[in-house]
């Protein structure tokens, strides 16, 4: 089934169509959807590197609109439809213990969510149904998304196809060891 999903997705790239195909897998992908909109951007940005910021912009604001619908389910709709997405990605066991920790690290969590193969989906639902401060959701998800979609659109409007297997292969190490580096330099600037 994923496997399906995901040649759908790659054909959707190569369509008239492709940027509003986008806009609607970035928009799903932050609630619902497993296959992120990268699979949709790498496509979009080596056929028109032109657009590239366009792409990435368009992902970003996207995201982010799911990214609050996600919020929604989990504000208004946790019992009848958040806790069946999460007991398909197989997170409803750790939510108790994660929802009484979160408010105090959600900033963080939708952070790191964001700009790692971490589902997002799974952020924007228990921000909502934990209550984290709504503006603080939504300048973390912009932050986050946006260096994600804007670092990837960069890399493919400057280096090109080279770099799309690389891209592919290590999207979520790029991130993480991004992250680390982030982390890594509030860290310092903290504590010395």
């Amino acid at each position: 089934m994923i496997r399906r999903l995901y040649d759908w997705t790659i054909n959707l790239a190569q369509t008239p169509h492709a940027l509003w195909a986008l806009a609607v897998v970035a928009f799903l992908e932050s609630s619902v959807f497993p296959i992120p909109p990268d699979v949709l951007m790498i496509p979009m940005v080596l056929a028109r590197p032109s657009r590239a910021w366009l792409i990435a912009g368009v992902a970003l604001v996207a995201s982010v609109l799911g990214g609050l619908f996600g919020y929604y389910i989990g504000a208004s709709l946790f019992e009848t439809v958040g806790r069946p997405i999460l007991e398909f990605y197989g997170k409803d066991a750790y939510f108790e213990d994660f929802a009484t920790r979160y408010n105090e690290w959600g900033a963080w969590s939708v952070l790191i969510a964001g700009m790692t193969p971490f589902p997002y989906k799974v952020i924007t639902i228990l921000s909502g149904t934990t209550g984290l401060s709504l503006p603080v959701f939504i300048v973390s998800s912009i932050v986050a998304r946006g260096v994600r979609f804007f670092i990837v659109a960069a890399l493919l409007w400057k280096f090109g196809a080279p770099i799309r297997d690389f891209i592919e292969k290590r999207l979520g190490l790029l991130f993480v060891v991004f992250l680390v580096i982030l982390l890594g330099g509030f860290y310092l600037v903290r504590y010395l």
